[in-house]
């Protein structure tokens, strides 16, 4: 469960800035072939983003893996 506090950081985090990756994983080990994929181009461009790894949690967040409720996207397993 996504708590406020949780909503809010993801909130300030998309404000301050022009990309965010929200992906599996990190930059140095990511998770997933897209957050892979994703994090090769924008590096490739040189195009900076702070990466969040929803696998994680939040920095002094109780609140497990996230999916912010900013979006509606179905996933399905592969």
């Amino acid at each position: 469960m996504t708590t406020k506090p949780a909503l809010e950081q993801i909130g300030a985090t998309i404000a301050a800035n022009d990309v965010v990756l929200f992906m599996k994983g990190t930059p140095e080990v990511p998770q997933y072939g897209f957050s892979a994929a994703v994090t090769k181009i924008l590096s490739q461009l040189g195009v900076p983003f702070p990466p969040v790894n929803v696998l994680g949690r939040l920095k002094g967040c109780q609140c497990g893996p996230l999916r912010p409720p900013f979006v509606n996207v179905m996933t399905r397993p592969r």
